[in-house]
């Protein structure tokens, strides 16, 4: 089960926390970015930079869908809450 993180956490050096609505934002900056500078570098002929672009496309993927889970449970423990995008 994933959960949020608690209640007015400031996070430390060794426990940090993040602003899930400002990381949703740069995910998908990033997945954007990368699958059209992937597309453009494989028209381009430069199939190792469009084979790096996908692959951070896929990662930034990936974190969009960790991102969308934690918000989630932020959501289910907090009904109601509206959260700003860098809190």
């Amino acid at each position: 089960m994933t959960r949020s993180q608690p209640r007015r956490a400031r996070g430390t050096v060794g426990h940090a926390y993040s602003a899930l609505n400002l990381r949703l934002v740069l995910a998908t900056f990033g997945l954007v970015t990368m699958a059209v500078l992937g597309a453009l570098a494989f028209r381009a002929g430069v199939g190792w930079l469009g084979v790096l672009g996908v692959l951070f496309a896929v990662v930034a993927a990936v974190d969009l869908v960790i991102i969308q889970r934690r918000r989630i449970a932020r959501r289910r423990e907090e009904p109601g809450t509206r959260h700003s995008l860098f809190e």
